[in-house]
């Protein structure tokens, strides 16, 4: 018979033996009915004795969790009696993460069932280990106990704990308050933590570490801040670099030591200065009201730079710098450590047309400069570097006088004229009247580019305003002194018509000479109008060389040869008339001088005619020499 038939059987103890003897009065044995299967107690007697033997048993319920004492043991079960009618049976393999018990030991066990099919007890150690750990959690997690816990393994994002025997999740961001990297290092330790989270649906638990170094260190930081005042000078460590300062921690509560508080000197990253986890020496500058936000110093615990400036330096001295910051209106230079001065632009170069300080530093140039302003109790300096080199309008006369040729580089343009640069701070104005003695130039972009070198005369020096007049046509003889001889009136030259105006058109003669043509003198043989671009002869109607105008005529052309074919016509009729009889001269005398009568009122009209016409015609040209 195994261990666990014998536990089936109903054991009573020597006390429960003699409390029944003594309590129930022996029946008398009937040996007749021995044997034959008759019941030997009458119902009274059963009734009374089955009441007597259950209550010396335990009342048990399915799934209470009750204490048990172990009986027995074997290689697979755990006997326990529970002082229920028959003893229960445990797997052993409940209790492997536990001492192995031992017969009399006390453990706790849940009921799943009073009687399987077999009429066994069926017992469970684990559910009711689990069971009160589930509790203890819930009790935990309600009181903000720390409990223990075991690190069993890591797993995705965590690290699986131990706690009260229920697997619990230790998120990676609650370790610690500081990054963690290596999650293993954790691995086979026993930790504190508290509960932070329950889902009591999916029985999950969530567990940190964190929260107990940070109840810790807020602990740690009223204590500090309760000291705080402006002006301590404290020692803290790097805690983290940003572009735009460094967090300190103080020992329990940080404070931020600006990018502009780190240096008296520019700095670009304040990695220039600190490290991370250095220790440093900080003073506290400021905090808010609840002390949350520290503001603190690590330059102000070295005297200013210009407290240690050299006492004799004066305006005029010459000092070499490096320059820190660029902006269109100039640069800072850096004499020393934290000390700065701005030469402005125009400081820079005795030029007058605009620039911008790029065109003439970059950062990171060492420079040399004069000092202009000096104002140490402001802590402001201004410099300059044109001083260094001779101004150039000293003795500008002599090198340029009146009348001299020279080659400038064009530096802008305006709708009047072109600003060229003789050298580096020498300017002058070529107005637009004086590029070319012959083109009608309507702005400067048409002549030339910026940037290329142009020749010219000086024609006037100011040297109280410095400012130079300078002409680039006076390089060349005037050729309306030639262009009389050549563009007489009645000459024929070719020309191309180039751009159409209201009354008239724009006629380049020879490739050289603007002229203008009337809009009725454009008019072709064929009675087509003459357009853009077309290239035909002209003649010349009009020369005046005081108002620079030259009007010409491509009708005139035809119309002259026409004139001159019926000029030749008529003086050919007239001879023939010479030889004819006196009759006939009489008669043809008396007709001829009828058609000659009536011929001189038609010229006389037409001439009236001619005239109106050519006074409009002279006052388009001049409208397009305006022009």
């Amino acid at each position: 018979m195994t261990v666990a038939n014998q536990s089936q059987s109903i054991i009573m103890s020597e006390e429960n033996k003699n409390f029944a003897a003594e309590s129930v009065e022996k029946p008398r044995v009937d040996w007749n009915t021995l044997g034959s299967g008759k019941d030997i107690y009458s119902k009274e007697e059963r009734e009374n004795l089955e009441n007597l033997y259950g209550n010396t048993l335990n009342q048990i319920t399915d799934h209470d969790v009750i204490q048990g004492t172990v009986v027995g043991i074997n290689s697979r079960e755990v006997i326990i009696n529970i002082g229920f009618k028959s003893d229960g049976v445990v797997p052993l393999s409940e209790f492997r993460y536990e001492t192995q018990p031992q017969i009399g030991d006390s453990v706790e066990v849940y009921v799943e069932s009073q009687e399987d099919s077999s009429g066994q007890l069926i017992l469970s150690h684990k559910k009711a280990k689990l069971l009160k750990a589930w509790d203890r959690v819930n009790e935990a997690y309600n009181t903000g106990e720390i409990v223990k816990g075991y690190v069993k393994c890591r797993t995705k994002g965590g690290l699986i704990v131990d706690v009260f025997g229920i697997e619990s999740f230790l998120p990676g961001s609650q370790i610690d308050v500081k990054p963690i990297r290596d999650y293993d290092v954790f691995v086979d330790k026993t930790m504190e933590f508290k509960v932070v989270k329950i889902n009591q649906t999916y029985k999950n638990v969530v567990v940190s570490h964190k929260a107990l170094i940070e109840d810790e260190l807020e602990a740690q930081k009223v204590e500090i801040i309760s000291h705080l005042e402006k002006g301590q000078v404290l020692e803290g460590i790097v805690k983290n670099i940003t572009p735009y300062g460094v967090f300190v921690d103080l020992g329990g509560v940080d404070g931020l030591i600006h990018i502009t508080d780190l240096s008296w000197g520019r700095i670009s990253n304040p990695t220039e200065v600190v490290q991370l986890d250095q220790k440093i020496q900080v003073v506290i500058l400021d905090f808010d009201d609840n002390k949350k936000r520290i503001a603190l110093g690590l330059k102000q615990l070295t005297p200013h730079p210009w407290d240690s400036l050299d006492p004799n330096l004066k305006v005029g001295d010459k000092v070499k710098g490096k320059v820190v910051v660029i902006a269109d209106y100039g640069a800072f230079i850096e004499i020393a450590p934290g000390v700065e001065g701005l030469i402005h632009v125009s400081e820079m170069s005795w030029s007058q047309h605009l620039r911008t300080a790029q065109d003439f530093l970059k950062v990171g140039d060492e420079v040399e400069a004069v000092i202009l302003k000096f104002d140490k109790e402001n802590r402001k300096m201004s410099l300059g570097m044109k001083q260094l080199v001779p101004d150039p309008w000293l003795n500008i006369v002599e090198k340029y006088p009146i009348g001299s040729k020279h080659t400038a580089i064009v530096r802008n343009f305006t709708s009047f004229g072109i600003f060229v640069e003789l050298e580096e701070g020498v300017d002058g104005l070529v107005h637009i009247s004086d590029l070319s003695w012959s083109k009608k130039i309507k702005h400067p972009a048409e002549f030339t580019k910026i940037g290329e070198p142009l020749e010219v005369v000086v024609l006037d020096v100011d040297t109280e305003n410095r400012r130079f007049s300078l002409g680039h046509k006076q390089l060349e003889e005037n050729p309306w002194e030639t262009y009389a001889t050549t563009y007489y009136e009645g000459s024929i030259h070719t020309g191309t018509i180039t751009a159409a105006k209201d009354k008239g058109y724009i006629v380049n003669l020879d490739g050289d000479v603007e002229s203008f043509c009337p809009s009725r003198h454009a008019q072709k043989e064929d009675g087509t109008t003459a357009q853009v671009g077309e290239t035909l002869e002209f003649k010349v109607i009009e020369f005046n060389k005081s108002n620079k105008r030259i009007v010409v005529s491509h009708s005139k052309i035809f119309q002259d040869i026409a004139a001159a074919e019926k000029a030749k016509e008529y003086e050919m009729n007239k001879a023939k008339t010479k030889a004819k009889s006196p009759i006939q001269e009489l008669n043809e005398s008396n007709e001829v001088a009828t058609l000659g009568d009536l011929q001189e009122l038609v010229d006389l009209k037409n001439e009236m005619e001619g005239n109106n016409k050519n006074l409009e015609e002279n006052q388009a040209a001049e409208e397009v020499k305006t022009e």
